[in-house]
């Protein structure tokens, strides 16, 4: 890695400079996990951190910057979203499996990146472009197989050749996606997180074929 991470001034930084770095983001992350993001401040992540502001603005011109960095690495993780749906059969009894496994996976990523998502959130609702293509980064790692599911059943004539598939893709990711960010607020419904899977994925598997998930 070393000679791979750069200063805000262009200077490489050495291993001691990109540990110092990732320290830096790793204590931005836990802190986002903690706290509101519009609290965090520069001094804070440096405290936390054993080291200076001065030391931060070396690496970051500001704590929106250094979130950014941490946003872009879990866009790059989001990749492995795609191999929830990418190949996957959605005929007999197969369906409902790989709908479950979907709905699965994309809750348990969300969950593990729910601290920087939501930020990701707020940023993308205010207009900020960068944010939103982070967002939709993430959002079309599944969006883009799912509608390539739904063509390929239509192909075969098992499912509705008039429904537009980038349609129903962005129904059913806009779905978990909306579920996935309200996963505590389901327990003030009397929803348990775990009761959440069972009944979001028949609903997927519908979305899919436009059936009702075989018994």
């Amino acid at each position: 890695m070393t000679g791979q991470v750069r200063t805000v001034d262009g200077r490489v930084a050495g291993r001691r400079g990109q540990e110092t770095r990732q320290k830096l983001l790793d204590c931005l992350r836990e802190m986002l996990s903690t706290s509101p993001y519009r609290d965090v401040k520069v001094i804070d992540v440096a405290r936390m951190a054993g080291t200076s502001p001065a030391t931060f603005y070396q690496y970051f011109p500001d704590v929106e910057g250094a979130v950014l960095e941490i946003a872009e690495e879990m866009a790059k993780d989001a990749d492995q979203l795609k191999e929830l749906v990418a190949g996957k059969s959605w005929a007999g009894k197969s369906g409902p499996t790989t709908s479950e496994e979907l709905v699965d996976g994309f809750l348990a990523f969300w969950r593990k990146n729910d601290a920087i998502l939501r930020v990701v959130t707020l940023g993308a609702a205010e207009g900020d472009k960068r944010f939103f293509k982070i967002r939709m980064t993430v959002l079309n790692a599944v969006a883009k197989p799912l509608a390539e599911a739904v063509r390929e059943l239509q192909a075969k004539g098992q499912a509705d050749k008039s429904l537009d598939p980038n349609a129903v893709a962005g129904a059913l990711v806009s779905l978990l996606a909306s579920a996935a960010e309200h996963q505590k607020a389901f327990t003030s419904w009397g929803v348990k997180v775990k009761d959440l899977k069972p009944n979001l994925a028949p609903l997927v598997y519908l979305g899919v074929t436009g059936k009702k998930a075989p018994k």
